[in-house]
């Protein structure tokens, strides 16, 4: 799976950081701010298709960063096999997986991605992945026919970070996982957990009753009927590896920010997290899709930047130490508030 037969743009997530956006992937990030202040919440719309060209056009979405993206993904596997995990009893979801990812790649990108499938009941398939230059013949639901098993082998090739959700015992537990660009929290050590031990450190949420209300949302979800809602954090340099087992290659990062280069080091780091109920294991799929946008590239939609300004300059304190902005709030804020006018936003989260 590391033999390429597609020619890089060599943008890296590490080291020399040469990652960045074009002005129309800048067009089409998903900027998730529509007033100038931010609450926590559930935030949750139908995940319906959205307008040509933006990042709700289709289930998954793949974009210019696709290849280099898988690199840095198998990269970070071959550092820390931690980075993959999946229980036992979890694989008729992991061929869940497999089969809504890889229809929905060739069906909605059949330029990059070939399914055909073949035999008396079509359980013989064959996939080609011309961008990175994959193609395997396989028995669907026999994980022996494949190189590894069907959960590692779509989440090597498709954008984001993917968990397995397993529904019993009147909540859902994360027994499977492929992570490789989280935000500062470990698979190694969530594996396994319940929703609500999974999302205990997030502050304020507890009080307002929003981990119950999302829990039984989703245990209601229906197949067919997806959903999605948007998070947000920073991060320092365009890194899609933040975890805390390598905190000691990210976590300096944050004291060598100052109003002088903020513009070029502090990105705002958004994910489109999106759920899907399963067929056959009734489990649910949650992806999380990182998008990563500098403030130098944000400041050519002024708007953007305004908002944003007015967005972490009130940021409720918890929030600022739970996404880890603490220890370069002032320097960001600094930055911001340069190309920041004063004039009031109309409501809206599209530029102009």
């Amino acid at each position: 799976m590391n033999n390429l037969a597609y020619k890089l743009d060599a943008e890296t997530f590490r080291g020399a950081y040469t990652f960045h956006n074009s002005p129309a992937a800048i067009r089409r990030f998903p900027f998730p701010f529509d007033q100038d202040h931010y609450m926590y919440s559930v935030n949750i719309e139908p995940h319906k298709p959205g307008a040509s060209g933006s990042v709700y056009e289709h289930p998954f979405d793949i974009d210019e960063h696709y290849a280099d993206e898988c690199v840095d993904k198998w990269a970070t596997l071959d550092q820390d096999r931690g980075r993959y995990a999946a229980l036992p009893h979890m694989m008729d979801a992991q061929w869940d997986f497999l089969e809504l990812t890889m229809e929905s790649l060739a069906r909605d990108y059949p330029a990059q991605f070939k399914l055909s499938k073949h035999g008396e009941h079509g359980e013989r398939w064959t996939w080609n992945n011309l961008v990175l230059g994959i193609e395997d013949s396989f028995v669907f639901g026999d994980a022996s026919t494949l190189p590894m098993e069907p959960f590692e082998y779509m989440g090597r090739q498709v954008q984001g970070d993917f968990v397995l959700l397993d529904q019993r015992e009147g909540t859902l537990f994360a027994d499977a996982g492929f992570i490789t660009s989280q935000a500062d929290w470990s698979l190694a050590f969530d594996v396994g957990m319940s929703w609500h031990e999974w999302h205990g450190p997030v502050p304020q949420v507890e009080k307002m009753g929003i981990m119950d209300r999302a829990l039984k949302f989703l245990m209601s979800l229906q197949q067919g009927s997806p959903v999605r809602r948007l998070n947000w954090t920073m991060t320092i340099n365009p890194r899609l590896d933040t975890s805390p087992e390598h905190y000691p290659e990210w976590g300096p990062d944050r004291l060598k920010v100052d109003a002088g280069n903020a513009g070029e080091k502090a990105h705002l780091r958004v994910e489109l997290q999106s759920l899907f109920r399963l067929p056959r294991s009734n489990a649910i799929l949650f992806s999380i899709r990182c998008y990563l946008m500098s403030l130098e590239e944000m400041a050519t939609y002024p708007r953007w930047v305004k908002r944003f300004h007015r967005v972490i300059r009130d940021l409720h304190p918890d929030l600022l130490e739970y996404k880890g902005i603490k220890a370069y709030h002032e320097s960001v804020l600094a930055w911001l508030s340069q190309r920041d006018d004063g004039e009031a936003l109309p409501p809206g989260t599209q530029p102009e």
